[in-house]
């Protein structure tokens, strides 16, 4: 017998409530119009629908690898940043909401016009490069990753969303800028420590390790990122780097230490500290 799109989703909702921290019924609508082809319009519409065996055996299969821990974006291949759909893999973190701050602080801070270099380093799957190649079409980005596999996620994104004003870079951070090249630097480096809990929980078992920490204290990035910025960004360029919610304190620190001027941390909407930016 043939269920319900209703029927369906109801059932899917209910063992998806099992995984903390969720969203079970929108991750049910999302699973069931990935199975379908169906937009969510149309689940809305046609609660009564029948839903055929094939779909349904489709979405059992994808439903299946979301309760056994398998994070949503990398079963469906993309993610939303910044009303941007990117193609994600697990060879790239997933794009995350929190990261749209520095993405807004960027926009406020920088000229909007001026035919500025900005580098966003270890970017991943281009989320934030897009983003500001998208909003700001006078700016040059520049996208680095030492990753291979996650420069060709990036590139695919690139290259759908036709982005002309964005250069893919294969580069440990800063490393393959000049001296004075850049206006300003944006990065959301690993940030995790080594020994925290989170990596062996949710959805981070499944994001790539060298992503998430750089080991020790979760810190060693944004020393390599400050050792570096002085050099390569032109007098008085900006320098934004999101971080965890408990290590503002440390990476003003970090970036008085080398020579940057006026490191000042923002929060995010919950309140906690997000990014810090600071001057060359």
């Amino acid at each position: 017998m043939e269920l319900s799109v209703d029927t369906v989703l109801q059932e899917a909702t209910s063992a998806l409530a099992t995984i903390p921290d969720g969203t079970p019924r929108l991750e049910a609508e999302l699973l069931l119009t990935e199975a379908t082809g169906w937009s969510r319009t149309r689940l809305f519409a046609w609660p009564d629908h029948p839903v055929a065996p094939d779909a349904y055996a489709r979405f059992h299969a994808l439903l299946g690898r979301r309760l056994a821990g398998e994070p949503i974006a990398y079963i469906r291949g993309r993610q939303e940043f910044w009303s941007l759909e990117l193609h994600v893999t697990p060879a790239t973190l997933i794009p995350r909401p929190e990261t749209e701050l520095l993405v807004e602080t960027a926009l406020e801070s920088l000229l909007p016009d001026a035919p500025l270099r900005v580098a966003d380093l270890g970017t991943g799957s281009g989320a934030i490069a897009a983003a500001l190649a998208t909003e700001r079409p006078a700016w040059h980005l520049f996208a680095t990753d030492r990753s291979p596999d996650a420069l060709e996620i990036a590139r695919e994104n690139l290259v759908r969303l036709t982005l002309g004003n964005l250069s893919l870079l294969r580069a440990n951070w800063s490393d393959a800028f000049a001296p004075a090249s850049l206006d300003a630097i944006v990065s959301n480096p690993p940030y995790v420590a080594a020994g925290d809990p989170h990596l062996t929980r949710g959805d981070l078992r499944y994001e790539p390790r060298e992503a998430l920490t750089p080991g020790g204290d979760g810190l060693e990035a944004y020393r390599a990122i400050a050792a570096d910025a002085r050099r390569c960004l032109s007098p008085g360029g900006w320098l934004l780097l999101e971080h965890g919610y408990d290590q503002g304190t440390d990476i003003r620190r970090i970036l008085a230490e080398f020579g940057l001027s006026a490191p000042s941390t923002r929060t995010d909407l919950a309140g906690h500290d997000r990014l810090t930016l600071a001057r060359g």
